[in-house]
């Protein structure tokens, strides 16, 4: 009796201090996001440092994004005429692979694939930087690193994002009509004409264009306080950018989750 009195004890005692030390970590997120917000003024004033960090996470993502939203519709075309085929709807191609891409796979994959790509490279670069001490020599030279370093790296993904984004659907169309059309001779007519007739600009794709806007702001943040925040360790930095894919991965999921549900729930 006195072994699992001692055990619920020493197991309620973990879930406590897990709970507290996520609280903690979560007050220091939120301040941190509040200090970039403040910055603000001082990106704006230089335009110089967001442009090159665009370049950095927005245009070196492009050829991942383009072609990772190129076979993602071919296979959503391929998968569509197989499936259509069964109900006698291969004209309704056009309109499942559109809905598909800018409602729901354009947004959540983007995201996904940037987190991957830009999110990591973001947290082992500041992670880097305070590993070797430059953030504190920043410091020491009375310049603010979150205004120098963090806020236009931030702004930069709350941008280029959901550019990503429309960029992926558009291939992913692209892709359906080279599959379903051009391989398995779907109407090209029907292909293109249900989906200006079908897809809402409001319902469809300012959805998407919020979700991913969204994705963007989640992903960016995370993968720099993850940086701002790691152990001034290599192990410690391997950590931090690991924690920012999955953390990152979890958040769209659930984000994504809860837009829909909010979005298309009462339709």
């Amino acid at each position: 009796m006195n072994y699992l009195q001692t055990y619920l004890q020493a197991y309620l005692q973990k879930i406590g201090h897990v709970t507290l030390k996520s609280l903690a970590k979560l007050g220091r997120a939120s301040l941190f996001f509040y200090s970039i917000i403040t910055a603000l003024p001082y990106v704006l004033m230089r335009p110089q440092l967001l442009i090159k960090q665009m370049f950095s996470v927005g245009v070196l993502s492009f050829w991942l994004i383009i072609i990772s939203g190129l076979f993602v519709g071919m296979v959503i075309g391929l998968q569509g005429v197989y499936t259509l085929s069964t109900y006698g709807a291969e004209a309704s191609l056009g309109i499942m692979v559109a809905a598909s891409l800018v409602r729901e796979l354009g947004p959540v994959v983007s995201a996904l694939l940037f987190a991957g790509r830009a999110g990591s490279a973001l947290t082992a670069e500041i992670g880097l930087m305070k590993t070797t001490e430059q953030l504190s020599g920043m410091e020491m030279m009375a310049i603010d690193p979150i205004k120098y370093i963090i806020a236009p790296r931030f702004f930069a993904g709350f941008l280029s994002l959901p550019i990503l984004a429309l960029l992926f659907s558009s291939c992913g169309i692209l892709g359906g009509h080279l599959t379903g059309v051009e391989l398995l001779q779907v109407d090209l007519g029907s292909y293109w004409t249900q989906m200006q007739q079908t897809i809402d600009f409001y319902d469809d794709i300012v959805n998407g264009i919020i979700k991913s806007i969204i994705f963007a702001w989640v992903v960016s943040w995370i993968a720099l306080f993850e940086g701002y925040d790691a152990l001034p360790t290599s192990a410690g930095v391997s950590r931090a950018t690991t924690r920012t894919v999955v953390n990152s991965a979890f958040a769209i999921l659930f984000f994504d989750f809860l837009l829909t549900a909010i979005m298309f729930g009462s339709a």
